[in-house]
């Protein structure tokens, strides 16, 4: 058992790494302040987290948001002077197994880490039981592609949670897979075979949300020659994913909130109420907290959205999936536009591995995709990732040429080269601009 005691006072750290070193348990590391236990949670695989909430700068809490989604399987019990039942209510839907007030009993500090350590082996054995492809992802999760060990945790942990039915959320920067996640949730819940219907919540006009969400009966306004069942009528019996909760109008919250705990909605125009049975999954790339404390989103909406949270990393920190990845949108990519490449070059693989993506997966796969389309050869060069590494006289690259010698491929290759300037492609290219800019209009 590996613990990690996370308080700013050296007296309680030393009386409770002694009190637990006396009851046999040896792996025990210490921490003084909130900023640098995030870092070593985040980098080093504990068993159970003590954590005070009390500390200067970056408090406990902060410390429970900001870790516990990267390590999902590390037990955090709460060790602090804070008797107060809001702050431990908010502490146990954060994640944290138990709350125990100081000064703590040492009789009731070591059942709670036997019981969360228990309550750890559990979630391990019930993940490590579920039905898995040759990858070792859960058959629910085969869409995602990865052999990194904190996805492979997050996927585990979200098999496991999948099956109560409680609602998810999904947190993570644009283009991290949150969708393809929330679909794994939806396969490996309680409903699998019912529907998934995916919301882009901030597509939706405020005016147009009871319509759209709610449904209406024929002749409930004008224009409504038609009865419609709404987005909660739709995923009656499945999963309703709601993209970007984060821009959810302020006004029309308390709606949704009504329908996530009385599972009962009225659609526009009817006389009767309508009962569903949905799993409501969430995902956002903003700071849900931050907007709670901003009043742009009602915290009571965010407690019932995440009863469970995962945090999903962005491809920068998981750069060994990179490879895969691109072998996979190749394929697809080649097949959607009828190419027969076989791979990348070692250049080419090198500059994807090690290029920022502010897009994550999302961007890799457009990077790819244009590739496909540029290519004039039967691999992937650093010329068709918009990366003018090799001599343009190489015989692997490609050569910039009058326009006649090549048409829409080329023409896309030099705009791509010079990022868009129409003047330089067009000197590059040999004609005038006036004759670049009506080739294109032809293209479209």
């Amino acid at each position: 058992m590996k613990i990690l005691i996370v308080d700013d006072e050296d007296v309680s750290l030393t009386s409770v790494r002694r009190i637990l070193r006396w009851r046999g348990i040896r792996d025990v590391e210490v921490c003084d302040n909130g900023k640098d236990a995030i870092k070593r949670i985040k980098e080093e695989d504990f068993d159970i987290v003590l954590l005070d909430l009390l500390m200067p700068e970056v408090d406990g809490m902060q410390v429970l948001e900001s870790a516990k989604p990267f390590r999902p399987q590390t037990e955090f019990i709460i060790l602090t002077a804070v008797d107060d039942i809001p702050t431990t209510v908010k502490a146990i839907r954060q994640g944290a197994y138990d709350y125990l007030v100081k000064p703590v009993d040492n009789e009731l500090l070591f059942l709670s880490i036997d019981r969360a350590y228990e309550r750890k082996g559990l979630l391990a054995g019930l993940s490590t039981t579920a039905r898995c492809d040759v990858s070792g992802i859960p058959a629910a999760f085969s869409d995602t592609i990865t052999s990194n060990q904190q996805m492979k945790a997050l996927i585990s942990y979200a098999q496991v949670m999948a099956r109560s039915g409680n609602p998810i959320m999904i947190t993570g920067e644009s283009g991290t897979g949150k969708e393809l996640m929330a679909r794994g949730i939806h396969r490996a819940g309680p409903a699998p075979d019912g529907p998934f219907v995916a919301v882009n919540v901030s597509a939706i006009p405020t005016t147009m949300f009871e319509s759209q969400f709610f449904g209406h009966t024929r002749g409930a306004f004008t224009g409504a020659d038609n009865r419609y069942q709404g987005f909660f009528e739709q995923a009656d019996g499945g999963t309703l994913f709601l993209d970007e909760i984060g821009e959810l109008p302020i006004g029309v919250q308390s709606k949704l909130l009504r329908v996530l705990e009385d599972k009962t909605f009225t659609p526009l125009g009817a006389s009767k109420p309508v009962s569903v049975d949905i799993r409501f999954v969430s995902a956002t790339n903003t700071n849900i907290d931050r907007a709670c404390q901003e009043g742009k989103f009602r915290i009571d909406l965010m407690y019932r959205l995440k009863s469970v949270y995962i945090c999903l990393p962005p491809l920068r920190e998981r750069r060994g999936d990179i490879p895969e990845l691109a072998a996979q949108f190749l394929r697809n990519a080649c097949k959607r536009h009828g190419r027969d490449i076989k791979g990348f070059s070692p250049e080419a693989m090198d500059i994807l591995a090690n290029k920022d993506y502010p897009g994550n997966i999302r961007e890799l796969s457009q990077i790819v995709e244009n590739a496909v389309i540029l290519a004039d050869t039967s691999i992937i060069l650093p010329a068709h990732l918009g990366e003018i590494t090799e001599p343009l006289s190489s015989p692997s690259g490609r050569k910039l040429c009058t326009f006649k010698e090549n048409y829409d491929l080329h023409l896309a290759f030099v705009l791509n080269h010079t990022k868009g300037d129409r003047r330089q492609a067009a000197r590059i290219l040999g004609i005038t601009l006036r004759q670049l800019q009506r080739k294109l209009a032809e293209m479209k």
